[in-house]
């Protein structure tokens, strides 16, 4: 049941009728001052930047992405074997039917064969730690794949409009708390959709929990795809209120950003270009993540993938040279303006 739920959302998620539909990820509402006098080489800006001790290429994570059993064994290695070739990250999608089941759905060791030098992060829902879940299975998790770190996703939204949701998560935040004391890699909280807040990324933080993935809205909306999945008018009704629910993606990391300067930021949620990654950057997110938007790339093949931030890097890379940004530093302190004109 969990593996057609699955194979439900990206179907749904792949259909376009995922997505929120009255709330903007705030990075239209900026603009960045157009440098005409750039004075830099634009072949020689560097884009690099490290995340859990290994160098990337570009501010680049695959967020993860669900699917059925074959769909996420397929996803999963297109993915891999693209992000080695393209040098960023992948985090992969919940592993919880892996860890339940005889099945892996391609979750184990191929992927740091094929990924054998760029960060891999493994991911486990909050609400399994409220189910049996504990130090045991996160540290399947993380050894089923050989991450680098462990995500642990906040899908409270998600939960309480699902029908068969997971809704008891009172204790959550300590155990979490428990977590990143106890594991040997890094814990990464992410939200799927609704965005983090600075009072919940503080409380984090103060467990010992370094980084944060906001997951702000604008992107996929998880309370659109449980309203198509809805099997009764009233499922469906309950689900559809909460479409645009949840806090803008560059609201969500600017307010962050301010209430914790030294805390990793991932940008994830609506972004969908190059110039959505630089303003992600320029408001505080020290690299970026991409999931809808590169989930047909996905399906498709690694080169599929790589052709997709390709054309990224690409944008960004125009985006700092109009800007006169020779590094992702110079970009994190260029001009930016609300926009007030059409």
């Amino acid at each position: 049941m969990l593996a057609e739920r699955k194979k439900q959302h990206l179907d749904i998620v792949l259909s376009g009728h995922g997505s929120s539909t009255g709330v903007g990820t705030g990075f239209e509402r900026v603009r960045f001052e157009h440098v005409a006098l750039p004075e830099i080489d634009m072949s020689a800006i560097d884009l690099t930047t490290e995340f859990l001790g290994r160098k990337l290429s570009g501010p680049f994570l695959v967020s993860s992405m669900t699917g059925g059993a074959q769909q996420a064994q397929e996803i999963n290695h297109n993915i891999a074997i693209a992000c080695e070739a393209a040098g960023i990250a992948f985090a992969v999608g919940s592993q919880r039917v892996a860890i339940e089941t005889n099945s892996d759905w391609g979750m184990n060791r191929e992927l740091r064969r094929l990924a054998p030098s760029v960060p891999i992060l493994a991911n486990i829902g909050a609400a399994q730690l409220n189910t049996g879940y504990g130090i045991d299975q996160a540290r399947r998790a993380i050894e089923m794949i050989d991450a680098d770190a462990l995500i642990i996703h906040l899908n409270p939204l998600q939960e309480a409009v699902q029908p068969e949701g997971d809704r008891n998560w009172r204790g959550l935040t300590e155990k979490i708390g428990l977590l990143s004391q106890s594991l040997h890699v890094p814990l990464v909280v992410k939200e799927v959709g609704s965005a983090v807040s600075p009072m919940v990324a503080q409380k984090l933080a103060s467990l010992g929990v370094g980084i944060i993935d906001v997951a702000g809205a604008g992107g996929t909306s998880w309370a659109a795809v449980e309203a198509q999945r809805a099997t009764t008018a009233s499922e469906a009704a309950i689900a559809s209120a909460f479409v645009d629910w949840g806090q803008p993606t560059a609201y969500a990391i600017s307010a962050i950003r301010k209430s914790l300067p030294d805390i990793f930021i991932i940008g994830s949620g609506g972004v969908r270009n190059g110039v959505d990654a630089a303003k992600a950057i320029r408001m505080g997110a020290n690299i970026v993540g991409q999931a809808a938007s590169v989930l047909r790339s996905a399906t498709s093949s690694p080169e599929a993938v790589a052709d997709h931030f390709e054309v990224m890097s690409a944008q960004l890379r125009v985006a700092c040279f109009c800007t006169g940004s020779s590094t992702l530093a110079d970009l994190r302190i260029a001009r930016l303006e609300a926009t007030s004109y059409p």
